[in-house]
């Protein structure tokens, strides 16, 4: 099970308690390796087992995005949609080191052997695979072109089934025509939900998550997301079964002619948050849950948006056959085969199940709660406990943590390597200057504006 976060306090305490690694004895980092080759290293080279990896009792940094996408179609105004009558490598080439010391023959030889061009000799292309492998098998983690997603069986018999669907949540939002910083709620146009479903067995390691191809991009009309149980928001599907090269087209910056007003600029999409997600059922309803691994502490903005640092939302799908209150529905709903369809069995709303969220169109409400969201939403089922599974939240809070470290080394800086002096609080340690988020989306931290906490 994860660890907790008074349990992660305790293991942060007790090392600030002991005395910091001299940094003579941590070896450069090999830069054309792997992230679990640094580790390696790095980990080889330090005396306290502490320092193996980043500490989930440390503060973080404050992670920013940034956005590098081609133009998109224009988006326009978006009319405010309140639904109140709804129910509830290519993998690295490992560098192989030459001691300075070889004798003069040796020398001469290795010479003759090294092509004319600096490419590396035919051997070393052959051990690089093997020596990339050894390094991430040391580590525990099964490397897949650098993917940090690794698929556990064991984690897969341990998960509850009430969990129909966990990966990585982002948050987004975009300011109105000619405002790229938003400096109140008004400023802000709307709002998106990016989902990145990892397989029901997996765990993270270091690296960005790779591209499945199954990305979804939510959009929010309401702009801010709901906070009791009287905030009922309609929530459709603009992008299903997306390449991130589609969500960052969908983020990015566009420009325009209008015949009244002239060149109009639609800003780029500016992260607000990221973190883990799971969509759960508690028999007659389902929800959406989450925990944020960025920022480490919701701010101003975060809190303006209806953003907590944990937090869920029962969700209820629309069934594209019935009507709907003006205004509060798309002109097409989504193209269900038949088979979903009759699930609705001619009801107008039924429980948000993941299958429905790879059509576009889709729309579904999110409900809010009140306090404890988060435990409503991770209610262990009977049939789970008498399986002896994980509950939910554990299962939620254990991806979280995996989340937070990978975050920390995802730029491949290592804890251990760092000046511990920015501690916040018992929970976290502030990592400067990581861009983990735009990293993570394949995107350019020099197009796209960085995360804010505050207006």
């Amino acid at each position: 099970m994860a660890g907790t976060r008074s349990s992660t306090r305790q293991a942060a305490a007790a090392a600030n308690s002991s005395s910091p690694t001299s940094s003579q004895n941590q070896p450069t980092p090999d830069k054309n390796g792997t992230a679990g080759a640094k580790r390696k290293a790095a980990a080889s080279a330090t005396a306290s087992p502490q320092s193996k990896r980043g500490r989930k009792g440390a503060k973080k940094e404050q992670a920013t995005i940034e956005e590098s996408m081609p133009a998109p179609s224009t988006e326009g105004e978006s009319k405010d949609t309140d639904m109140k009558d709804g129910p509830e490598n290519a993998s690295a080439k490992a560098e192989t080191s030459t001691s300075a010391d070889v004798k003069p023959d040796e020398k001469a030889e290795q010479e003759e052997s090294t092509p004319a061009n600096g490419a590396i000799n035919e051997q070393q292309k052959q051990d690089a695979p093997r020596q990339e492998t050894d390094q991430a098998e040391h580590n525990g983690l099964e490397t897949k072109n650098g993917d940090a997603v690794e698929e556990s069986s064991k984690r897969e018999e341990s998960t509850p089934s009430s969990i129909l669907e966990k990966g990585i949540i982002y948050f987004f939002f975009r300011g109105r025509v000619g405002i790229n910083e938003p400096s109140d709620i008004g400023d802000i146009a709307r709002s998106y939900i990016i989902l990145r479903p990892l397989p029901h067995g997996a765990k993270l390691g270091d690296g960005p998550i790779g591209d499945s191809g199954h990305n979804r991009m939510l959009a929010l009309p309401k702009k801010v997301l709901p906070v009791s149980p009287k905030d009922r928001f309609m929530t459709f599907v603009e992008k299903a079964n997306a390449s991130m090269e589609d969500i960052k087209s969908s983020l990015s910056a566009s420009d325009y002619m209008t015949k009244t007003a002239g060149s109009r600029h639609t800003p780029a999409a500016a992260p607000i948050g990221e973190g883990v997600y799971a969509i759960t059922s508690t028999g007659r309803e389902t929800h959406l849950a989450y925990i944020l691994t960025i920022p480490a502490e919701v701010d101003e903005i975060q809190k303006g948006v209806g953003l907590k640092q944990r937090g869920s939302y029962v969700t209820s799908a629309k069934n594209p056959e019935t009507s709907a209150p003006a205004g509060a529905s798309l002109p097409k709903g989504a193209e269900y085969p038949r088979e979903i369809l009759d699930e609705f069995r001619g009801r107008g709303w039924m429980p948000l199940e993941p299958k429905l969220l790879d059509y576009e169109n889709t729309q579904f409400l999110i409900i809010g709660h009140n306090e404890e969201s988060l435990e409503k939403a991770t209610v262990p089922q009977p049939d789970d406990e008498k399986m002896d599974k994980e509950e939910p939240k554990e299962e939620l809070e254990k991806l979280e943590h995996e989340d937070d470290l990978r975050v920390q080394h995802l730029k491949g800086k290592r804890a251990h390597s760092l000046d511990w002096a920015v501690v916040r609080d018992a929970d976290r340690v502030d990592l400067p200057g990581d861009d983990t988020i735009f990293e993570d989306l394949g995107l350019s931290s020099k197009e796209y504006p960085k995360l804010r906490t505050t207006w």
